[in-house]
């Protein structure tokens, strides 16, 4: 029988989300936990990647296992184990044919800006000291969505067989005391949201003009665009899936 497992995690302790043979990942911590309490090996397939030090507020994964009478016990037994920076929120049955990782239709990003300094975002935001234009910004980033090949976003040598991505929202907004940039998308090339907002943040700063987003874009050149911001600012905030993905 196949599950999904709905859950969050805080990044800063963990090399991203996939197994790595020397380093700590988030994948290795939820089958440890899952498996132990199980009594069977769980091998859990995620909604997408996350690299090291990156958030994620919603994630998914799948994993087979014979039939669980009480999910929701289940839950609570797993989160018990867990460390307190990793939390489920839900285990459900799905039809066996559900995919974690394919099934995603949609999957949404938040990048996190903070302009006054703030001790107790130190680890969950990015700050930045210099006044942003972030009608730029904004003017910037309605570029993106005309465009669907991110090479020049993308982590260069990567094994991916296409760089084509449908951004359906790209956008800057004031949120209390944060700057906060929303992007959703079908899927998204590794590293590509950190280097967009490197690039915008350029923009803001006014070393290049928002038009100049269309050369970057244009010229499938990871030289050409900004320069990655750290993980710290950045959560998946939302994976969407098909109406009639749970059985």
């Amino acid at each position: 029988m196949r599950y999904f497992i709905q859950f969050s995690y805080f990044g800063k302790a963990y090399h991203g989300w996939q197994r790595q043979p020397n380093a700590i990942t988030v994948q290795q911590v939820l089958e440890e936990a899952l498996s132990m309490l199980l009594r069977a090996k769980v091998d859990i397939v995620g909604a997408g990647r996350t690299d090291a030090g990156v958030h994620a507020k919603e994630m998914f994964g799948h994993f087979d296992f014979s039939e669980i009478e009480n999910t929701t016990d289940l839950v609570n037994r797993v989160n018990s184990y867990l460390p307190a920076d990793i939390a489920i929120t839900d285990i459900f049955r799905v039809d066996d044919t559900s995919h974690a990782r394919f099934d995603a239709i949609e999957r949404t990003y938040e990048y996190w800006i903070t302009q006054e300094k703030n001790p107790f975002y130190i680890e969950s935001s990015h700050f930045i000291w210099s006044t942003l234009d972030v009608d730029a910004m904004n003017r910037a980033a309605e570029i993106l969505i005309e465009y669907k090949d991110f090479e020049c976003f993308s982590k260069s040598h990567t094994d991916v067989k296409t760089f084509i991505c449908k951004l359906k929202k790209a956008v800057w907004e004031k949120k209390g005391d944060k700057l906060v940039f929303t992007i959703t998308a079908d899927r998204f090339l590794r590293n590509m949201v950190r280097a967009i907002v490197g690039t915008l943040l350029e923009v803001g700063l006014k070393k290049i003009e928002p038009e100049g987003v269309r050369a970057i874009i244009e010229s499938k050149d990871r030289s050409r665009a900004g320069a990655s911001v750290p993980a710290k600012g950045l959560y998946l905030t939302k994976v969407l899936y098909p109406e009639n993905r749970t059985k």
